[in-house]
């Protein structure tokens, strides 16, 4: 029999939603980058090849346990005299329980929000006041990978770690059944970006990923990622990518005001950001 994933139902809790919330905070940095691909998210060393070091650590409700590990922001400092106007766009890869800022940027990141010649002004301050948006995410040809975990104790046990995830969602679930089989074993968040599963097929892998998409849920299916003799340690192109745009509850929403940088643009069908109506979020078993 195959098994599904369920997911609760739930309402956007505001008489409008978009996907360019702008929420005001304040942001800190660390002197390495190091201690950011180190965190929660559980990237290690892989992180720092992400966005040419930009890392940042987030609060709770940005981390979302984990869901939220590889998400993009745009941030930029409101001091106009010392930052820029697009300032720097950001990857999630850390926890932050510091209460006083949203964001710890890596200190590359926190230079990038000012001006030319301003980012020791800017470490300096050490603290500034921020505005930011959560962005799409985009990695240029290359498709969602999957990185085999040291932990793994084939055949009996199976970890997982998602690299280079597009679009501006989250993967909520994850199956696996053998490439070809219909029965599905449903995967679990161990913690951070690392899923896991004892129940293990056999032979060549396929996978099926649920993502938040618009208001819905979608099925992302990677039809065959995994060869019959993989291994831990190793990183494997699963073929795919994703491309969709969760939508959240705001207020203020850009509407395009604030520039786009770092190659970040709308995505095809989602040019117009902001959005009237409320629908519940879900989605239907796969056929």
């Amino acid at each position: 029999m195959a098994l599904f994933l369920s997911v609760l139902f739930f309402l956007i809790s505001s008489a409008s939603a978009c996907d360019r919330c702008v929420h005001q905070t304040k942001a800190a940095y660390f002197s390495t980058a190091s201690a950011l691909s180190s965190g929660a998210c559980g990237y290690g060393s892989l992180a720092l090849g992400f966005g040419g070091e930009h890392l940042a650590a987030a609060v709770p409700a940005l981390f979302k346990d984990g869901a939220g590990c590889g998400a993009c922001f745009q941030i930029r400092c409101k001091d106009s005299a010392l930052c820029t106007k697009e300032g720097t766009r950001v990857i999630l890869t850390d926890l932050n329980h510091n209460n006083q800022t949203d964001f710890v940027l890596s200190s590359r990141a926190f230079m990038a929000l000012a001006q030319k010649g301003r980012g020791q002004d800017a470490l300096k301050r050490g603290l500034v006041e921020v505005e930011y948006k959560r962005v799409p995410c985009e990695y240029k040809n290359k498709n969602l990978a999957v990185r085999v975990e040291e932990s793994t104790q084939k055949p009996n046990y199976l970890a997982i770690k998602l690299l280079y995830q597009g679009g501006q969602t989250e993967v909520v679930g994850i199956d696996v059944a053998q490439v070809g089989s219909p029965n599905w074993s449903f995967m679990s968040r161990n913690y951070g970006a690392i899923w896991d599963t004892s129940r293990v097929p056999a032979g060549a892998l396929q996978f099926r990923f649920v993502v938040t998409s618009g208001y819905d849920g979608k099925w992302i299916w990677a039809k065959s990622v995994l060869p019959a003799d993989w291994k831990a340690g190793v990183i494997y192109d699963s073929g795919v990518q994703i491309s969709d745009i969760a939508q959240e509850g705001c207020s203020p929403c850009d509407k395009g005001g604030w520039m786009v940088v770092d190659g970040i643009r709308p995505v095809a069908g989602h040019s117009r950001w902001d959005y009237a109506t409320c629908p519940r979020l879900g989605f239907g078993q796969p056929g």
